[in-house]
């Protein structure tokens, strides 16, 4: 049985010209982003609403897929991680006839697995930092190949879960061999020193460069949703060029994966050459007050409410 979380009605602030319809947000989920999710999902239904949309938020998983038996005519997916962007829910979407937001079961898969989508992103010309596979069989010897310091992170995970930046053999030995213990591989990649910057992709438009400090190590789970001191800027004291080819090659990136209708891309730039190297794509980014593909959009006049009627229609369209 679904869990139903939210209902709302036609609003009275309906925006001319938009055509009202059933909406299902799905929230939720059974990974470790769960409760960002339902922040999300929370967001999303009262945009939708406050836009005059019929909208109702449930929760979903793997187990209990009856939400998708309420009648609507369009799914809005807020579910990060497991389930929501691995492409199973996209696939269970398309089965059913049902028309969704954002990026389709195949790219969604593709985008979830770190180690292809670099694969995809040296294919197109977009840089990456070099990194290694590493399975239960390639631990042995891990601190003689590569240099450090790295980056160990798990293949297929959101929110920099199970990541850390390992310094010393000693701190690579341990890292890789819980995070392999825990998902069976890890990715090994060479640890950029310089400027974090995130680019929000919507529609066939980069959005405004935005980069990311925090006061921890690095932007990991606890500066992206709990710490109310990391800054998240759009004035920067960066070359010009640099911007602009880091929105190039972020599009790049999204299209290399066949992404449609939003993204946020992740980069990182070394300090001392200048250069962008690009970490992945998230096919659906956080709805939330902390999260990056909103901010973006209202530095170009574009609404929390609009955002996210924008993505129906996108979506709508090119469903």
């Amino acid at each position: 049985m679904a869990v139903a979380l939210s209902k709302t009605t036609r609003g009275e602030r309906t925006r001319p010209n938009v055509e009202l319809l059933d909406i299902t947000v799905l929230a939720g989920g059974p990974g470790v982003e769960r409760e960002v999710s339902l922040s999300s999902g929370r967001a999303v239904c009262d945009a939708l609403r406050r836009v005059g949309h019929r909208v109702e938020l449930c929760d979903i998983g793997p187990t209990d897929l009856s939400a998708l038996d309420r009648p609507a005519d369009f799914v809005f997916i807020a579910l990060h991680g497991e389930f929501g962007e691995d492409g199973a829910l996209q696939a269970e979407l398309d089965a059913r006839g049902l028309r969704y937001s954002g990026t389709g079961a195949a790219a969604s898969r593709l985008a979830m697995d770190k180690a292809e989508s670099k694969q995809c992103f040296e294919r197109a010309g977009v840089p990456t930092p070099p990194y290694e596979l590493v399975t239960r069989a390639g631990l042995a010897g891990l601190a003689t190949r590569i240099k450090l310091p790295v980056v160990v992170k798990p293949v297929s995970s959101g929110s920099s879960v199970d990541t850390s930046i390992a310094r010393t053999p000693k701190a690579l030995e341990e890292a890789a061999n819980a995070v392999v213990a825990k998902y069976g591989k890890a990715l090994v990649e060479k640890y950029i020193a310089g400027p974090e910057l995130t680019v929000g992709v919507l529609g066939d438009d980069a959005l405004p460069v935005c980069e990311i400090r925090t006061q921890r190590e690095f932007y990991d789970y606890q500066a992206k949703y709990l710490d109310d001191n990391t800054q998240y800027l759009f004035d920067l004291d960066l070359p010009p060029e640099l911007l602009v080819g880091v929105q190039r090659f972020s599009l790049a990136a999204h299209r290399a994966l066949g992404c449609r209708v939003f993204s946020r891309v992740d980069c990182m730039v070394d300090a001392a050459s200048m250069e962008p190297y690009f970490l992945e794509v998230n096919t659906i980014p956080g709805f939330t007050s902390h999260s990056l593909l909103p901010k973006a959009a209202a530095r170009i006049g574009l609404t929390f409410d609009r955002l996210c009627q924008r993505i129906v229609e996108l979506s709508m369209k090119n469903g």
